[in-house]
């Protein structure tokens, strides 16, 4: 499911010229967070990506609980557009 930057923010835009919206963002964190991954696959002992990588998943879940309180409908949408829970 790796996309690439512009398809990802192309299918989370809330209007024609956004770029940085929370949407955008976590598309773009969860995009982050699927190529470290599977770098760990290969780079077991790289520690110091581990960090890059909890942070991206923590900034990630903080922009996730913030758009769930400011639009529910929009929060629906990305999980189910990135496949992320439930």
């Amino acid at each position: 499911m790796i996309k690439k930057k512009k398809d990802i923010i192309k299918s989370l835009a809330t209007h024609k010229n956004d770029v940085g919206s929370t949407e955008i963002q976590i598309g773009l964190l969860t995009e982050k967070i699927i190529k470290l991954s599977d770098h760990f696959k290969k780079f077991k002992k790289d520690k110091h990506s581990t960090l890059g990588l909890t942070k991206s998943v923590n900034k990630r879940k903080k922009l996730l609980t913030y758009l769930k309180k400011k639009n529910v409908d929009s929060y629906q949408k990305v999980i189910k557009e990135l496949n992320l829970r439930k």
